[in-house]
């Protein structure tokens, strides 16, 4: 595959190399930077850092609540859930803006995990799995975008078909760019 000009896809910051981790470390994943950053334009996403939590800093966790489910503190409880949706609303507007083809979620994050992230009770056992909050939201806002994460890239068939997906959103994103 050529490098395509334009073709953004958003991705966790923690999964270019860059140190935003709660534990002040990073994710580096070789085959994003080395392979895939040869085809795509990144946009990178923090959406921890970006709402201002530091580096390092208290680890979060998705707590099943009556309220539903709530972003907190694993130490402190501090619940930074109303926080977290204004920020994702923000930030999904500015990758419609920028308009991204796909993204690449870290695994396991509660900010940006697919699926597979713990859900705790409140008295801090594990009672099942969902999407980090920001992932789910911007999967709820568009739906037909590609989506992945850094796991799912080393399953040749889930990489192929998230590569003919993107590939598949550019050229229908610019053919309404062109259509009056």
């Amino acid at each position: 595959m050529q490098k395509q000009p334009g073709i953004r896809i958003g991705i966790s910051r923690c999964l270019l190399g860059e140190e935003v981790r709660f534990d002040g470390g990073h994710k580096r994943d070789s085959y994003i930077v080395e392979v895939l950053g040869k085809d795509f334009e990144w946009v990178p996403v923090c959406p921890e850092v970006e709402i201002g939590l530091g580096t390092p800093r208290e680890s979060i966790q998705l707590v099943q609540t009556q309220m539903g489910i709530r972003l907190r503190g694993t130490q402190s409880k501090n619940d930074i859930t109303e926080v977290m949706q204004d920020y994702a609303k923000q930030k999904i507007l500015e990758l419609e803006r920028v308009a991204i083809h796909g993204f690449i979620f870290k695994k396991g994050s509660p900010s940006c995990g697919m699926k597979t992230v713990e859900i705790y009770d409140e008295s801090g056992t594990a009672i099942g799995q969902g999407s980090g909050m920001f992932a789910d939201l911007l999967i709820q806002c568009f739906p037909s975008l590609p989506v992945v994460d850094e796991e799912g890239l080393r399953n040749p068939a889930i990489r192929e078909d998230f590569l003919r997906r993107v590939l598949r959103y550019f050229e229908k994103r610019g053919l309404e760019a062109h259509d009056p």
